[in-house]
């Protein structure tokens, strides 16, 4: 029996690649640091900052004073225009994603959210306006721990009082997320309405599992799931 649908968050319910970018070239156009210098100093970072053992705000003032820019106005305009990013992804929503939230909780399904991310997403998350559909919320910031790792969806299943068989797992397939969902006896789909492929978004169709081309199709497959159940 279907009792709750958990949902990934960047790609998923939000996309990036709908308002203007704000990752490590755009930064360093900001510090004025050569771009290949800049991600040298801050791509071995993103796993320390996913599980949160670093903030943005650390890990930009070691890069600006490793490359003898830093100064404290400088440091808040990056970290500002960083943040603001993150809040102008909910500004473009795909107009079905409130209406399948809104259905699913009519329904009577729990809800759940299991996103990687940084500090400034999780305290964007935590902001925006879809945060109280969620039931339970797992960011991997706050965690310190990530997708793919069997203890995070443990951990929201646990919240949600649910079994694996009992849940369908939706996300647009990064970190091999569908993957780990599938083993652990999630339902596990692909949600593909953001996906813009010949782009540099990092995650492409998996043709073993099923694709959601729109929002509503997960409401349908969940209604489906639950007449069979």
């Amino acid at each position: 029996m279907t009792r709750a649908v958990i949902f990934d968050m960047f790609e998923t319910l939000i996309t990036h690649y709908h308002s203007p970018l704000y990752f490590g070239k755009q930064m360093a156009e900001d510090a004025r640091i050569p771009e290949d210098k800049f991600r040298s100093l801050w791509s071995p970072t993103e796993y320390t900052r996913t599980i949160g053992k670093l903030t943005l705000e650390e890990v930009l003032e070691t890069i600006l004073k490793e490359c003898h820019c830093y100064t404290e106005t400088l440091l808040k305009e990056i970290v500002e225009k960083r943040i603001a990013a993150k809040e102008e992804c909910f500004r473009h929503l795909h107009s079905e994603i409130i209406p399948m939230l809104l259905a699913l909780k009519k329904k009577g399904f729990l809800i759940g959210l299991i996103s990687n991310c940084f500090s400034e997403e999780a305290e964007v998350i935590r902001r925006s306006e879809l945060f109280p559909y969620f039931d339970a919320v797992y960011l991997s910031y706050e965690q310190g721990i990530q997708k793919p790792e069997v203890e995070i969806f443990q951990r929201c299943m646990d919240s949600l009082f649910v079994k694996a068989e009992e849940c369908i797992y939706v996300g647009d397939g990064g970190s091999n997320e569908l993957e780990a969902a599938g083993k652990l006896g999630m339902r596990a789909v692909q949600a593909t309405w953001y996906l813009q492929e010949g782009t540099t978004q990092p995650s492409k169709r998996k043709q073993n599992f099923l694709q959601m081309e729109k929002p509503l199709d997960v409401l349908k497959f969940v209604d489906m799931q639950a007449n069979k159940d």
